[in-house]
């Protein structure tokens, strides 16, 4: 038999960002993203998506990547996708 703590959530959002892109700082990118879906876990890690990842700011929410020349565009352009 399986308890449920209220206090536990299960992320609604899959995020994920990269740690090596260069168009991005993940130290300013995750207070930003963070806004847009409290309490979900943001996945930081590479991506293997180094073609675009090498030319644009991206991101992964919930199945899609969303490029932008910069970081407050390509949030902008994500915020769409969160749930």
């Amino acid at each position: 038999m399986e308890t449920t703590d209220p206090q536990q959530r299960t992320s609604v959002n899959d995020v994920r960002i990269c740690d090596k892109c260069k168009h991005i700082r993940v130290k300013t990118m995750l207070p930003k993203l963070q806004k847009l879906a409290p309490g979900d876990e943001i996945k930081v890690a590479c991506k293997s998506y180094c073609g675009p990842c090498s030319r644009y700011a991206f991101l992964f929410v919930n199945g899609r990547y969303i490029t932008a020349p910069t970081e407050d565009e390509v949030i902008a352009k994500a915020s769409k996708y969160f749930k």
